[in-house]
């Protein structure tokens, strides 16, 4: 009797434990809080969160729309997950230089929208790479040069394996000394 006992209680656990932990999970369809920037050249990013504070659980289908120089007009156009991390988007460059008025939104079943006044510039290149200096390595004790730069420590390893035997050889003699 107490096995049917056990084996109830595990059961009624179980199920408890299964229907807790998916909870949280569904109190995750509400809106969205959507935080939007310019990227420092010439894109969009966005943060997207749950309005409770926590971090996107699968991804959602973001548009953004701007109005920028000259009342140019952008979009929509649908924004794609970002590398950075979950729950970031990244138009890529998309905006011509000049100040942009954008708007991102979020459709239901988790709506959302926020704006921001976006500043774009063209990209930069990087700057050159400096010239490179060949760098030789210093001549070997037998004339060649060292290929890898490592050259040093061959006089230095030398020295010590002369002196660790010289250490053995005196203490041997000293310890077959007779009284």
């Amino acid at each position: 009797m107490t096995r049917i006992r056990k084996g109830f209680a595990a059961l009624l656990v179980g199920l408890a434990l299964i229907l807790f932990s998916a909870a949280p999970a569904a109190a995750h369809t509400g809106k969205l809080k959507l935080t939007v920037a310019g990227d420092g050249a010439d894109g969009v990013t966005v943060q997207a969160t749950y309005a409770d504070g926590h971090r996107l659980d699968k991804p959602v289908r973001l548009t953004l729309t701007g109005t920028g120089p000259e009342g140019r007009r952008l979009g929509p156009v649908q924004l794609e997950p970002a590398p950075e991390g979950q729950g970031f988007y990244s138009s890529g460059p998309l905006l011509s230089p000049g100040a942009w008025r954008v708007t991102v939104s979020a459709p239901a079943p988790n709506p959302g929208q926020a704006g921001a006044q976006v500043q774009a510039r063209p990209a930069q290149s990087p700057p050159p790479a400096p010239a490179r200096v060949a760098v030789t390595a210093p001549a070997a004790a037998d004339g060649r040069a060292a290929a890898d730069g490592s050259a040093w420590w061959w006089p230095v390893g030398l020295a010590a394996l002369v002196l660790t035997a010289l250490a053995v050889a005196v203490a041997m003699l000293v310890s077959r000394r007779p009284d």
